[in-house]
């Protein structure tokens, strides 16, 4: 008859690598034989483990933790798409306290990892402006589908790249990103026509913005339209990204360096 701990063993049977997220230093040590990689995911790599993965900032979400983790790890070429891994992470606090075992797929490479590390704005405002139009996307604008278009870093060249389609609310304010308050601005503006301009920092630089640049040589799936295509041509000629909610399918999606980089269903966020 099997035991409890045959079944537990189960789980790590045959495993290409083990993941160790946010380790203390002497749970890491206990996996000093292991004759399997062992790969540190963390927000600092206070164990001075190599290899690394790090991490942006801390994931409330386990599953979107494991996944950026796994993403970036793929990204690196510590881990392919076939490979099973065990994870071990802390659930319930900052101990580890769980086991998962995953079998890695090429559609964890979403794009989230290039997004968050690669980009010029601090992550901490990635994810907030994301969160904003990923909410947007679920609630809409008083139960209607809305669109936006949120540019995001090198706010300064972003400026000189379009002209204001009205007036500023946020001239001369010092408001930023985050800020639940805020959020509910940006919601209510968005159903007017235009982009918001966010500084590496977060501040919200303006509103209201046409964005000029010219649009030869971007090229966008079929189907979407100028706010998509204005997204990726900023994001081509500046360090911005662009994160842009689509009124007609209700898509999130990312641009950077010209290109498509990450696409989301708020509803299944």
């Amino acid at each position: 008859m099997a035991t409890l701990r045959d079944s537990l063993d189960d789980l790590v049977a045959d495993i290409d690598g083990l993941f160790l997220f946010s380790p203390s230093a002497s749970y890491y040590g206990k996996f000093d034989d292991l004759d399997v990689p062992r790969v540190v995911i963390a927000t600092e790599n206070d164990v001075d483990a190599e290899p690394f993965v790090e991490l942006p900032l801390d994931f409330d979400d386990v599953r979107e933790r494991i996944r950026f983790g796994i993403e970036g790890a793929m990204d690196r070429d510590l881990v392919s798409a076939g490979d099973t891994i065990a994870c071990t992470v802390g659930m319930f606090d900052d101990d580890t306290d769980s086991l998962v075992r995953i079998r890695v797929e090429e559609s964890v490479r979403s794009g989230v990892y290039d997004l968050f590390t690669d980009s010029r704005a601090d992550p901490g405002v990635v994810r907030d402006v994301f969160e904003v139009a990923i909410d947007l996307g679920k609630k809409g604008q008083k139960g209607k589908p809305v669109g936006a278009l949120f540019v995001v870093g090198d706010a300064g060249k972003v400026m000189n790249k379009s002209r204001p389609l009205s007036y500023n609310p946020f001239e001369k304010s010092h408001v930023h990103v985050g800020d639940p308050i805020v959020n509910v601005m940006l919601k209510e503006f968005s159903r007017l026509d235009g982009a918001f301009v966010v500084s590496d920092s977060g501040k919200i630089v303006s509103a209201y913005r046409y964005l000029e640049p010219s649009a030869e040589g971007v090229d966008i799936p079929k189907g979407l339209g100028a706010r998509h295509m204005a997204g990726g041509a900023i994001t081509r000629d500046t360090n911005a990204i662009a994160i842009v909610l689509s009124e007609s399918d209700g898509m999130v999606r990312a641009f950077k360096g010209g290109d498509l980089v990450l696409e989301i269903d708020p509803e299944e966020y």
